[in-house]
């Protein structure tokens, strides 16, 4: 198990990439083992394992008037544990204590400064290392009934990241999609978005949370969901895909 670099045109599919092998982690100077492999003979894992996942409710109009909530005036913060934290085609375990799973389409932001603290504007812009595909899953019921929401947002497996980080992506106009069905050849759009939409941008979030809390690299900030949120069932196959950062695959299943 390594951190890598992926190479390559994804347009071309997955036959066009390959991952060279770097040492030690990616935040700083890269050196290449030489070893290399095509990306289809590797397991990715959640890119990143953070010390904390920091979340953004509310960041997308769309979705606030979908949930018959106010717009936040200032960014809405709340916190999913490491554990939570799975990678691509990893499963999402739906919890017994639950009958209402839901997912949420997020744009993540990956921290890459050590101790990023009370960063203004440009420090944040400089503390990001990149971006990658998150889903918020959120047992919506118990969201509802726990009137605080660690309980519905931090079971394990209800934050899938990945592919992987992109270190050269401009955020300020990408589409946000999600898909869902039980047939991964035939699947169903539920969220549709688009990042300009946000109310918050990423370098703003960043910065408010460095005020509140240090973050430290591989932190994780999600930056909200656009709307048409709906149920997961055993079964289905869920799909995130963000313009330019590559697709997050999760089937859904009952916890073993």
């Amino acid at each position: 198990m390594s951190f890598g670099v992926v190479e390559g045109d994804e347009t071309a599919g997955p036959q066009g990439l390959t991952v060279a092998a770097i040492e030690g982690h990616p935040f700083g100077p890269i050196t290449f083992t030489g070893a290399r492999w095509a990306l289809s003979d590797v397991r990715l894992l959640s890119p990143i394992l953070p010390s904390k996942v920091v979340c953004v409710g509310r960041n997308y109009a769309d979705h606030a008037a979908e949930r018959g909530a106010a717009v936040p005036t200032e960014p809405l913060l709340f916190l999913k544990p490491s554990t939570s934290v799975i990678g691509p085609h990893d499963a999402i375990r739906l919890p017994t204590q639950s009958k209402q799973v839901e997912h949420e389409a997020e744009l993540a932001v990956v921290i890459g400064a050590p101790g990023a603290r009370r960063a203004d504007r440009a420090a944040a812009e400089r503390a990001i290392f990149g971006y990658t595909c998150a889903n918020d899953v959120t047992a919506r019921d118990l969201q509802a009934t726990d009137g605080q929401w660690t309980r519905a947002k931090g079971f394990d497996s209800f934050c899938p990241i990945g592919p992987w980080i992109s270190t050269d992506f401009d955020p300020a106009d990408r589409e946000v999609r999600c898909e869902v069905g039980a047939n991964p050849d035939q699947l169903e759009v539920r969220q549709l978005g688009r990042t300009k939409d946000m109310v918050f941008d990423p370098i703003t979030l960043v910065s408010y949370v460095s005020h509140v809390m240090t973050l430290l690299p591989g932190d994780i900030i999600l930056t909200g969901t656009p709307a048409g949120i709906g149920p997961l069932t055993a079964g289905d196959v869920v799909s995130v895909r963000i313009e330019g950062l590559g697709e997050l695959v999760n089937p859904v299943l009952d916890l073993a």
